[in-house]
């Protein structure tokens, strides 16, 4: 069964469509990110270990994706703004960006469903479109290389056996966005503790 499913990925990844559909895949993404963007990356870069897909190119293909899918979904919150004036979203977006800025963007890009989240609203509180495409740039590439990297290393690990490689490369991923949640609840959570400053002075006599 497992030499099934590795030559029929193996047939993907040597398939001359396949860079076209990284693109596709990574755009889709941006604004329906139930799309396995990041896998597909992940996976061709592992088979670039092996000589089957080149790395630079599946890095270029995604960001580019990436980059253009993110601005479809800004597009979509720009006009959506009307409806979606008052969210919730919306009024935590503003706070967001005026105090970190663009790199909000760059870190929502790491973020489960937090950078289609992020691009709507950036668009929905008509956030300068120069400087979404500024900070957007940076994301979607240090994304691109970061997927591809970490599939090529797991590559590498696992050069005669790329199902393994794989694994590899997908538990590092999944163990990096585990560790960024729990950095965000533990954020959050120190966020909303009160401080002594703000405790109820005792009255009991």
């Amino acid at each position: 069964m497992s030499h099934a499913i590795l030559d029929l990925v193996q047939q993907a990844m040597s398939s001359p469509w396949l860079y076209l559909a990284l693109f596709v895949l990574a755009l889709l993404d941006g604004f329906f990110p139930i799309v396995p963007a990041e896998t597909s990356v992940i996976t061709a870069g592992v088979f670039a270990a092996t000589g089957e897909t080149n790395l630079a190119l599946v890095m270029v293909v995604a960001a580019l994706g990436a980059f253009t899918g993110d601005h479809v979904s800004y597009l979509i919150g720009n006009k959506s703004a009307g409806r979606l004036r008052g969210k919730k979203a919306l009024v935590w977006a503003r706070g967001a960006l005026a105090e970190r800025g663009g790199l909000v963007l760059v870190v929502a890009r790491y973020i489960p469903g937090g950078r289609t989240a992020t691009t709507l609203t950036m668009g929905a509180v008509r956030h300068p479109l120069r400087s979404f495409t500024f900070f957007d740039a940076i994301a979607a590439s240090s994304w691109a290389v970061y997927s591809g990297l970490i599939g090529f290393f797991g590559g590498m690990a696992f050069e005669n056996d790329p199902i393994k490689g794989l694994l590899l490369g997908l538990g590092i991923a999944l163990s990096i966005t585990a560790v960024v949640e729990i950095v965000r609840w533990v954020r959050k959570r120190r966020a909303i503790k009160p401080s002594p400053a703000r405790l109820p002075a005792d009255t009991s006599v």
